[in-house]
């Protein structure tokens, strides 16, 4: 199987995008002109679909991605990225947007696992892994419920001891086919 070779094709456009001066329609500040932060999924399929349906260009918004769009912990990555979007950036609207046919919904971790030990992981690793009490297959698996996933994430940013009172904090599922989002949390009538 032959590898493309995705670094010289991106160096080789580079140097034209700069040359060309084609960076200057994107020119903005790094404080998002509508006051927001989104985290979403990193599914190929809402790269370009999830900015166009929800009307946000570049400069709008800060947008946070991970696998299944989620916050798993009050004090990891996202929630850090959250916070210091809301003092840094002067943020006061969090879009938790997931959606539908999420591949970390009921991931199968036992063929992840497998895939680990085909590319070359030693599987002492993994053992060594769930002896420090590191349950590998419980931390790839996601979740069992896309909606359930979203509200829990919502809990975690709406509870977290370090965020404003004021902060409007949104939950929608997107359909990654058409783009059609659906409203579950109103931050809005939530903080009244």
């Amino acid at each position: 199987m032959d590898k493309i070779n995705n670094l010289d094709t991106i160096l080789k456009f580079n140097e034209e995008f700069v040359n060309n001066k084609e960076y200057e329609i994107y020119n903005t500040t790094k404080h998002p002109d509508r006051k927001m932060v989104i985290i979403s999924c990193m599914d190929t399929r809402l790269t370009e679909l999830l900015p166009q349906a929800m009307s946000i260009k570049n400069g709008d918004a800060k947008i946070i991605k991970n696998a299944g769009g989620v916050v798993v912990h009050p004090f990891g990555s996202a929630m850090r990225s959250i916070l210091v979007s809301i003092y840094e950036f002067d943020v006061n609207e969090v879009y938790v947007v997931a959606h539908d046919e999420c591949g970390m919904c009921n991931l199968n971790t036992e063929s992840v696992i497998d895939k680990m030990l085909k590319k070359g992981i030693d599987e002492t690793t993994i053992n060594t892994l769930y002896n420090s009490g590191i349950n590998v297959k419980e931390w790839l698996h996601g979740f069992s419920s896309i909606e359930e996933s979203l509200k829990k994430s919502i809990s975690i940013i709406k509870n977290h001891p370090l965020l404003p009172k004021n902060v409007a904090v949104h939950g929608l599922i997107i359909n990654p086919k058409t783009g059609k989002l659906t409203l579950i949390e109103n931050g809005y009538q939530a903080n009244q």
